[in-house]
């Protein structure tokens, strides 16, 4: 099994419009092959912080994950709406 963890950062004018954006890609998500689970969470203590906790069969899903339509869509509008590049981290469970 395969976790991610992605950080996302929005500018202070735009984390409706982001929190929108990444509210609309968890049912899609959730619906791939290879998708345990998909969560979006948002900082309770810094509103402009969001989080996804992902767990994918393997790395081919997770992989697959970025080449779907609903990421690219997301992608390209939520560029502008960052205040940074995300930060992902992959994690292998070892136990």
């Amino acid at each position: 099994m395969i976790i991610i963890m992605a950080r996302l950062s929005s500018r202070a004018a735009t984390t409706g419009a982001l929190g929108s954006i990444l509210r609309d890609l968890v049912d899609p998500t959730r619906g791939e092959p290879g998708c345990l689970s998909y969560d979006l969470f948002q900082d309770d203590d810094d509103p402009l912080e969001f989080v996804t906790i992902e767990h994918w069969a393997d790395q081919a899903t997770a992989d697959a994950h970025l080449a779907t339509p609903h990421v690219a869509v997301a992608l390209a509008k939520a560029g502008d709406l960052l205040a940074q590049p995300p930060v992902i981290h992959r994690y292998t469970q070892i136990a």
